[in-house]
């Protein structure tokens, strides 16, 4: 996703004040993190000071008990003086045809429920029939390649006039962005979302703020005259070992009332054919 935490000034000052941020973020102390990673306080001290130099493997060992994210232990290696563990493979990749594959047959089978994929800049690299019947009226421009779901979703030219809650929505998508910037500090991720802040209002947006849902926040949105309304669940890939495997995530979205249930088969068979 872009550039890491571990930017130039930060590098300057090797793998030590970035451990220790990561640490910091966590809440742990210096003795709490020594014991998960069978390791002592001094040590860890040592390390974060710069007077001692942490092995490759005691790099990894401290990113996995600090839940770095994957693309960020890299970077820490890195400040400490060794090379990448991680691959970053692309997408289109031969060795990533099976995970491909699996992604795609997983969104079918979500079918009618509309169902995407993204990558850690919210380009949509997979969608289904469900996700794509919504997008109905959304403009041109939006959609051309690397189409962007933020993008789709709050700009006045695509699903944010049809969304009946959209001060929610949006304030949901904006703070979701916060704390992925508050962990990765990527600049093409911050450019992104001075982009979507930025963007002016739909007609009655500053009206449109809706009711809750009873256990999370609802998208109500306009298709074709009718109301839809959906919860969205967000998964990613349990200890993946390549950074782009580790910033895909899958957003499913689920019918948040009967009526909704019932209306998608007809929807998404209709726009379909």
């Amino acid at each position: 996703m872009g550039s890491s935490v571990a930017d130039a000034d930060t590098r300057a000052g090797g793998v030590g004040p970035l451990l220790r941020h990561w640490r910091e973020r966590a809440g742990l102390s210096q003795l709490e993190l020594a014991l998960r990673a069978d390791s002592s306080a001094r040590h860890i001290s040592f390390v974060e000071t710069g007077r001692t130099r942490p092995s490759r493997e005691m790099v990894l060992r401290l990113a996995e008990h600090l839940d770095v994210p994957v693309r960020e232990r890299n970077a820490l290696l890195v400040a400490a003086g060794y090379a990448p563990h991680y691959p970053e493979t692309p997408l289109d990749a031969p060795s990533l045809a099976p995970l491909r594959g699996g992604l795609e047959r997983m969104l079918a089978a979500y079918e009618p429920y509309p169902a995407l994929v993204v990558d850690g800049r919210y380009r949509v690299v997979a969608a289904n029939r469900g996700l794509a019947a919504l997008l109905e009226g959304v403009a041109g421009h939006l959609l051309q390649a690397p189409p962007n779901a933020m993008r789709i979703t709050l700009h006045p030219d695509g699903l944010a006039p049809r969304i009946r809650n959209f001060l929610e929505w949006r304030e949901h998508l904006l703070e979701q962005m916060q704390r992925q910037l508050a962990l990765l500090r990527s600049q093409p991720l911050r450019e992104l979302y001075e982009e979507v802040a930025g963007y002016p209002l739909p007609a009655g947006g500053t009206e449109r703020r809706g009711t809750e849902g009873p256990f999370a926040l609802p998208l109500v949105i306009e298709h074709q005259g009718r109301v839809l309304s959906f919860f969205s669940t967000m998964a990613t890939f349990n200890t993946p070992m390549d950074v782009t495997v580790s910033e895909l995530a899958i957003e499913t979205f689920v019918p948040a009332d009967p009526e909704t249930a019932a209306l998608l088969p007809e929807v998404v068979g209709r726009d379909s054919r």
